[in-house]
């Protein structure tokens, strides 16, 4: 065998690791230098299992059934308060992003629009709460309902920007050359092909702002929250573990209600019917079918 051969056949070098083994060594002396600086007491936190199975124990074992109709109606109002604060982040960021997809605005309007969005996004519900709308509008569901309203403004805004800019140019290209105006571009040319997905994160975004609602209570704006703060504070455990389940009942429902109507509007009926059917080309012609 000559030495080309021999060159050719032998193994390559191993890459350098120098800028995995520095990685890896600061992410280490971070993970050491957070847990030297939080004042972690290494000793309670081996006291924390057995003192979240006693309150468990008190919360769940059993839980004050007659707690129950007090605990629906609390989960009713956060639930009221997630879908008209949904509402209004719907209704208002999607114009917002229309104007900050980089493909349909100019990049001046495209980048003040995008840090708007990102403005509103950095501050938390409870902070837009406590410190803008309980002033404003005083303790209660209204408070809170803005809150969730404003914030999600700036998270679904930057998800229509984003499905707005993945767009095929072609319906907006043509709109554009039979003399259609701005927003007959908008209505004709981009609608259609994104609002399955923008509705997508619209059902989303609910499912968190119940989350945000059942918090937001805390504070004073009312619904389940209001009711654990009211429990927790007594140390009710039994009522409050009974208000925890409507919680936590109430959200896997909603979430899979939720869920089956996204995947109805992404995939299609027909597209759904055939796939589980199993039937690859009878998928195809279904979702054709849809489409047109």
């Amino acid at each position: 065998m000559t030495a080309a051969a021999v060159r050719a056949s032998a193994r390559p070098l191993r890459p350098p690791q120098t800028k995995r083994n520095v990685g890896a060594l600061l992410v280490l002396v971070l993970v050491a230098w957070a847990v030297a600086t939080v004042d972690v007491d290494v000793g309670r936190l081996a006291d924390l299992p057995g003192s979240l199975v006693g309150i468990a124990r008190r919360m769940f074992f059993p839980p004050d059934v007659d707690y129950l109709g007090r605990s629906l109606e609390g989960m009713v109002g956060s639930i009221q308060m997630a879908w008209i604060g949904t509402i209004i982040g719907a209704l208002l960021s999607l114009p917002l992003g229309v104007f900050g997809a980089k493909n349909i605005s100019s990049g001046v309007v495209s980048g003040v629009v995008r840090q708007v969005l990102n403005a509103i996004r950095a501050v938390p519900e409870v902070v837009l709460a406590v410190v803008v709308f309980v002033p404003i509008a005083g303790l209660g569901p209204l408070a809170g309902t803005l809150a969730i309203g404003v914030h999600s403004i700036g998270t679904l805004g930057k998800l229509t920007a984003e499905v707005v800019e993945g767009i095929d140019p072609g319906p907006v290209e043509a709109a554009r050359a039979v003399g259609a105006r701005p927003l007959q571009v908008q209505r004709w040319g981009i609608l259609p092909q994104v609002s399955p997905e923008i509705v997508a994160f619209w059902l989303y975004r609910f499912e968190i702002n119940i989350r945000a609602a059942a918090v937001l209570g805390v504070v004073g704006a009312g619904g389940i929250g209001g009711v654990l703060q009211n429990t927790l504070s007594y140390r009710r455990y039994d009522k409050a573990g009974m208000a925890i389940l409507v919680v936590i009942v109430a959200t896997i429902l909603i979430d899979l209600v939720s869920g089956a109507i996204r995947r109805r509007i992404i995939e299609g009926a027909s597209a759904r019917r055939a796939a589980e059917t199993e039937d690859p080309e009878l998928a195809v012609v279904a979702a054709t079918a849809d489409r047109s």
